[in-house]
């Protein structure tokens, strides 16, 4: 067990359930109508050079619980600035391209999450529900599940690298 669970009952390591309450998170949050609203979107995108974006289960099921919070984690971090999120999945409209890329990548598909406001990164999800960001200095893996993700985000802990610059 993560030492971080030993102090909470809860699905998140305390400091991170607060923050995300602090956002307007709550257990049983579900805005299945934005998140549909938010695939429509998508799907009907395409990029200039004919790319469109992949809307599955895992990225529906993430923006109806998570969609449309702004969260601003306060602290250090443990290895990294934690950092502001926006988690909005328009933010990777435009990323048509680049998300197909990271799918190809790893065979699977990949959609838009939300954006790491201070960074300018994309935070990206794929079928299985991992997490990803792209930013400028490459493509990083972020968690197994939104849960883990959101847990290191919040936290600032270093992300494994996917790619180099």
């Amino acid at each position: 067990m993560h030492p971080d669970h030993r102090t909470s009952t809860a699905r998140f390591p305390v400091t991170v359930d607060a923050t995300l309450r602090a956002a307007g998170w709550h257990p049983g949050r579900w805005d299945i109508k934005q998140a549909e609203l938010w695939a429509d979107s998508l799907r009907e995108h395409t990029s200039p050079a004919g790319h469109r974006h992949a809307v599955f289960p895992a990225a529906v099921e993430a923006w109806a619980e998570f969609g449309g919070l702004r969260v601003t984690p306060s602290g250090p971090g443990r290895q990294v600035a934690p950092v502001t999120l926006d988690l909005n999945p328009l933010h990777g409209l435009h990323m048509a391209r680049t998300l197909a890329d990271l799918g190809r990548a790893l065979d699977t598909d990949v959609s838009p999450l939300g954006a790491e406001t201070d960074q300018n990164g994309l935070l990206a999800i794929d079928a299985g529900g991992r997490v990803y960001a792209l930013d400028h200095t490459g493509d990083w893996y972020l968690g197994a599940d939104i849960d883990q993700a959101l847990g290191a985000l919040v936290s600032g802990i270093e992300p494994t690298r996917l790619t180099a610059g």
